[in-house]
């Protein structure tokens, strides 16, 4: 594997630690883990690393150009490392790029052309190898929504103008938009920030606007979170019960015994290797974690055959698997309901709280790729933000079911006896307190610092996106608004 996935891999196991407190950690990890493991043998993704890796690279100048509107030479230069490094895309073709077909191709050094192609509104997907087709036909998605431009916030796009709450220090916040853009390496593309649902602080980069849907990597498992919470709120599913994944119901299958709060909390056991895990090998192949994006063909089905390494709500991990099975869990329940699966989070969700941006991509198969392959705008993202300050309620409508917001933001068990106080229901927790904000703030996260950070305490929401390149400085130009907005808005007594 390349050293950028090492880089992050080793980043994730750090995070909120100094250098000895991280090697102590992922020691005590490991060792924990060992001691848990079902010794159950490992099997690597079939195919080509340098295929897959060129599967991602299409898929991403596909939707960077088709979805975001972004150049291609920016793109290919600046966007989505994560399921196709830099120094990956310099062993391949340029992209080859089809305005007419909304197509992006490109060819390996072995002559095998891996081609992305435009569905609309499920977005971007690269054909399987040997395909010329989808295994489904793409969906319009209709949005029921009133003119952006002639409705208020945060329904629509008008806002109030009326002054400043007067307990919202304005100098401190213009402070903490400046510390978002503070130095061009960070590339930061919209940072807006959200106080008892209003507005306080918005900005763009070159280019971007409100309604610019940007990649927002796994900041999409959180939405798939929010849409298990619409099942849970209509009774499909309770929390507790027994995940009714079909390729686990046979007669003694072990995997039966997992529950969907087991999978939600990434401690389903699943044997799906990712470069975060802190025994991350490269040499052993190609990771399952990158494969559920690339080249699954049917993402569902590859992540519901995996099989178990560990007893279910014993080790936290985070793998592609548990996000993708929680989707795989919200077809099975739309569908169950008679409802159109590729409509519904239009209808059900975004219809009711404004959002007109969101474009879920999915795998070749029609399955919604939600553990990180979506764009929305700023707003939009906000917006998803501002219904979990209200505790899953708009306009006086039950959204989420009772208690799912307190579920999602609370530390999940598996993870607090690794020695990492961070992750409870596809949510991260600021339980180690790495970011400048009050523990208990809960966010959505994504790959090349892509950030909603809903900071109940102080009736915040905080959007922070950017080009992937830009990570690393982006986080620390985020820390510096986080602290500043701290200081503008008084904590709730």
């Amino acid at each position: 594997m390349n050293r950028t996935l090492q880089l992050f891999a080793l980043a994730f196991i750090m995070l909120g630690a100094l250098p000895g407190e991280a090697q102590t950690v992922r020691e005590k990890m490991l060792t924990r883990a060992a001691e848990l493991d079902l010794k159950t043998p490992y099997k690597a993704p079939p195919g080509d690393a340098l295929s897959h890796h060129t599967s991602g690279y299409a898929k991403i100048m596909c939707s960077a150009v088709f979805i975001t509107g972004l150049k291609p030479d920016f793109a290919a230069e600046n966007v989505g490392y994560f399921t196709s490094p830099y120094e990956e895309r310099a062993k391949v073709g340029k992209p080859v790029i089809d305005f007419t077909k909304k197509s992006v191709s490109i060819t390996i050094p072995n002559g095998v052309t891996r081609t992305a192609i435009y569905t609309g509104d499920q977005g971007c997907v690269t054909l399987p190898e040997g395909k010329n087709a989808l295994a489904y036909k793409p969906m319009n998605v209709p949005r029921n929504l009133p003119s952006a431009n002639a409705t208020p916030w945060p329904m629509g796009d008008i806002l109030p103008t009326s002054a400043m709450p007067a307990e919202v220090d304005m100098a401190k916040v213009k402070q903490a938009i400046e510390a978002a853009f503070e130095t061009a390496d960070a590339q930061t593309a919209a940072f807006v920030v959200t106080y008892k649902g209003r507005i306080i602080a918005e900005r763009y980069g070159d280019g971007i606007t409100k309604d610019t849907p940007l990649e927002s990597w796994s900041m999409g498992k959180s939405l798939s979170a929010t849409l298990m919470g619409i099942l849970v709120n209509k009774g499909v599913y309770t929390l507790d019960q027994p995940a009714p994944i079909p390729q686990w119901q046979g007669k003694g299958d072990p995997r039966a015994k997992i529950r969907i709060m087991d999978i939600m909390h990434m401690s389903s056991g699943l044997y799906c290797r990712a470069p975060q895990d802190p025994d991350y090998d490269p040499a052993v192949g190609y990771p399952d974690h990158l494969y559920l994006y690339t080249d699954a063909g049917n993402s569902f089905d590859y992540a519901a055959n995996l099989p178990q390494q560990w007893l279910p709500n014993t080790v936290g991990r985070y793998r592609n698997c548990d996000p993708v099975l929680t989707n795989y869990l919200n077809r099975l329940g739309i569908e169950k309901m008679g409802e159109v699966y590729h409509t519904f989070p239009q209808r059900q969700l975004f219809d009711k709280i404004g959002v007109r941006t969101m474009v879920m991509e999915a795998d070749p198969s029609g399955n919604f790729l939600t553990q990180g392959y979506e764009f929305a705008s700023g707003r939009d993202w906000a917006r998803l933000g501002n219904l979990y300050l209200q505790d899953g309620v708009w306009n006086g409508e039950r959204i989420l079911a009772p208690g799912f917001t307190k579920f999602v933001s609370t530390l999940a068990e598996p993870w607090i006896a690794d020695g990492r106080p961070i992750y409870g229901g596809l949510f991260w927790i600021n339980g180690d307190g790495a970011r400048p904000i009050p523990k208990e703030s809960y966010m959505m996260l994504g790959a090349g610092g892509q950030s909603v950070a809903m900071i109940p305490s102080h009736d915040l929401v905080v959007v922070r996106l950017g080009h992937y390149k830009g990570a690393r400085a982006g986080g620390k130009a985020l820390d510096k608004a986080y602290a500043l907005l701290m200081e503008a808005v008084a904590e709730k007594k």
